[in-house]
This record gives C-alpha cells, structure tokens and sequence, in this order.
C-alpha cells in the first residue's frame, strides 16, 4: 500500500513537471500578481457528475464579473482528491502553484501552513465581512494560530445513508435501521435475497463508512475524544466499534469494490446493493445526473445512530504563497466567498451554502433539510476524518495504509494499535 502510494506521488510530480510550461510561465509578467493578472489558474478536483456541474456555475459567475480574466480550470479527476492532491504536491514542491487550489477545512492544510505555501488572507475576511456571514463554528474551524489562510464554498455532511427503496420493499424491510445493530440484522435478510447490503468504494469511501460507523458506534462526544488524544484507539469501546465496522465490511461488497464513489452508488440504483454510506454530494448525483426522485427512485436519512448530528465538511479555496496572478486569484475568492458564487454552485453541486444569508429557495429536496439541519441549535456538529476536518494530512496517510492492511486481515486490534501508534507520531 505504502509502495503503491509511493508510486502515484513519483507520478504525480513527474506530471506537475512535464505540465509547467502549459500551465504557467515564471517570465509570464503580463499574468504577475504585481499588474493584477489578465489569468487564472484553479486547481481542484471536481471532474465528475454533479461536482464539475456546480464549479463551472461558479466560473460562468465569475466570468460575468471578470470577462477580462482567462479562466484556467485545472482540475484533475479521483474520488475525493487523491490524484489531485498527489500532483498539486509536486506542484508546491517544484515552486509552480495554481493561483488558487482546493483543500477540505480544517486540518489538513495544517502542512501546507507549516510549510509557507500559502498564504495569510485575514484581510479578505475584514474587507468582505466575512465573520459575519460565515457561522462562527466553521470560522473558528478555518483558523489556524489566529490566522486564516483559504474560503469556504459549502457545507457538506458525510452522515448519510443512502438507500433503494424498491430493494428494501422485496426483502420485506420496512425502513432503514437507526442503528448498525440493526443494520446488521437487515443485512442477513438481504444476503438471504441475494442482495449485497451496502455498496462501496476505494479506500477513502472506507474510511469514510469507517468513520460513520465510529460515529454512530461511540457517540459524538467520544467521537471528537479520538482526534484530539483523549480516547484511545485501543481502548476496549473503541475496539468494540471497530469489531461492528468489521462486520459491516463483511456484508459489502469489498472483494469487488467500485472504482469511485459514483459507480459504488450505480450498485444501489440499479438494485444490486441496498444501501450506500456517502455524504450528500450523492444527492446532487442521484437527483441531478441520474434523475431520480427522492423517496421513491432514492431514499437518504442519518447513518445509523447518528441522528441531530452533522458530520460535516467544507471544500474551500486558498492563495497560495508564489500566486503568479495574485490580484485575481483574490477576485476568485471573493467569488467562492459571495453570495451568488455560492447560491451558483451548491445547489448543482449538492451541498449547502457556507453563509447563512443563501436564497433558501433555490435549494430543493434533500438540501432544503439540510439546510434547516444545519443552521438548528440543537443539531451537533461534529468533523469528517476522510474529508479532512479532524486529522492533519500525515495521520490520515497512516490511516489509510492501516485501513488497507485491515481490509485484508481484518485484525482489529492490530488496525488500532497502529492508528494510536500514528496519532503519536504525527501529532
């Protein structure tokens, strides 16, 4: 697994450095952040069905402010950012960055901070009064050392379970379980109808069920103690929820795991698997791309023992420090940071504005819940693993190689002992 990832970065950087001179040129002064740039370059990785569709919302508005700023849309395909972020590395560390590139809140641009490739826009947030727009829990989330270094575009959650309704109605199951006890038991009447339980991924999709399952296993109190040192990973509660997660694995379809997380969920439409753990840009997939209609085509509620909590992450924007178009990358975050850039993008995309000011009229189905969810008192917020909220970049690749190795040998106390031994080293 290690070799493998190993591989992929090599590649990567070779890429990012075969790619500079159509990319950008260090003698290019026309495009300089010193005259304000006539380009832009924007590296993310939203390539597929219903992500692309709300980014390019987000560049016509941008280019019906700016019609004098050529639009470079840099985005590279893989779930969830893995080829992405493999060349964007090789980018930063050749000195050749986008203008602006995509990172999750949160955590995971920790390193590129430590590291000075990007940089401090505070004053962004001053100049455009961004603190009063923003909730104050996702501000508190994107600063780092009292600084502020990208734009949040969206709310995304990632406690969601996805279901076919017709398939549950020919096995005899009334409704989708509130508990992955429950779940468990569902899962045994589907294997006896031939149905495989709950659809998944490549590793990342993994992590992101194992996550949920942590969640709905520990509660979100103990949940949050696993990120920040005050639970252990070898402690017999969290051993326990690693156990359900095993057999949640066993009931999957793991030995023919999807290339992505669309084709994971093609399973559930199409009738093969019952179930599909995944955050709600599925819904944008499931509603939009594939027309179907919520309740009867799809059904979507909180992973199991989750309810009135939000897992939640945001996709959000950076300068990065050597920016060769600065003054536009700037016009580009106040883009993600606006009103209309955001209204444009989150209802193709199948997430929920950042601000609190949206048109909640334009967000229809299963966003408009989401949205009352999210901005509801009582709801606990809580922040995604897989997504970047709650773990810096160098302990979610310990993970992940851990979650690889336990896929298949199944060892739990092994897979535990490993992530705890991580979390020291990387902490």
């Amino acid at each position: 697994m290690r070799r493998t990832f190993r591989r992929v970065l090599v590649l990567g950087v070779a890429a990012a450095v075969a790619a500079v001179p159509a990319c950008s040129s260090s003698s290019d002064d026309s495009g300089g952040a010193a005259d304000g740039g006539s380009k832009i370059e924007v590296f993310s990785w939203w390539t597929g069905p219903g992500e692309e569709d709300g980014l390019n919302a987000m560049i016509a508005d941008f280019k019906a402010k700016n019609s004098g700023i050529e639009f470079i849309n840099a985005a590279v395909s893989g779930g969830a950012g893995s080829n992405a972020k493999a060349i964007l590395a090789g980018r930063l560390q050749a000195g050749d960055p986008p203008d602006s590139y995509q990172r999750h809140a949160g955590l995971e641009l920790q390193d590129d901070i430590k590291a000075s490739k990007v940089q401090d826009i505070t004053y962004l947030y001053e100049q455009q009064g961004w603190k009063d727009v923003f909730p104050q829990g996702l501000v508190d989330k994107l600063t780092i050392d009292g600084k502020i270094y990208s734009v949040p575009v969206n709310i995304h959650r990632s406690n969601l379970l996805y279901s076919n309704p017709k398939v549950l109605s020919e096995a005899g199951i009334g409704a989708p379980p509130k508990t992955w006890t429950e779940f468990l038991g569902q899962a045994e009447t589907l294997k006896s109808a031939g149905r495989i339980a709950i659809s998944i991924g490549p590793v990342w999709t993994q992590k992101h069920l194992l996550e949920n399952v942590l969640l709905g296993e520990l509660g979100a109190d103990r949940y949050e103690r696993l990120w920040d040192g005050r639970l252990s990973w070898t402690s017999s509660e969290v051993l326990a929820a690693l156990e359900t997660y095993k057999k949640v694995l066993s009931y999957s379809d793991i030995s023919a795991a999807s290339a992505d997380w669309q084709p994971a969920l093609d399973k559930l439409i199409d009738g093969a698997a019952a179930y599909n753990v995944m955050g709600d840009w599925a819904d944008a997939y499931l509603s939009g791309t594939k027309k179907l209609t919520l309740k009867q085509g799809y059904d979507v509620v909180a992973s199991p023992g989750t309810d009135g909590v939000y897992n939640f992450l945001s996709d959000t924007f950076t300068l990065p420090v050597g920016a060769k178009n600065k003054a536009a990358a700037e016009k580009w975050l106040v883009e993600c940071g606006s009103k209309a850039g955001q209204d444009a993008f989150n209802p193709k995309k199948g997430s929920i504005p950042a601000r609190k000011d949206a048109d909640r009229s334009l967000y229809k189905g299963y966003l408009a819940g989401a949205l009352t969810e999210w901005q509801k008192p009582s709801t606990r917020i809580v922040g995604s693993l897989a997504h970047g909220v709650v773990a810096n970049n160098a302990w979610n690749a310990e993970i992940d190689t851990a979650l690889g190795l336990f896929a298949r040998d199944g060892d739990v106390a092994k897979f535990a002992a490993s992530v705890q031994k991580s979390w020291e080293a990387t902490k």
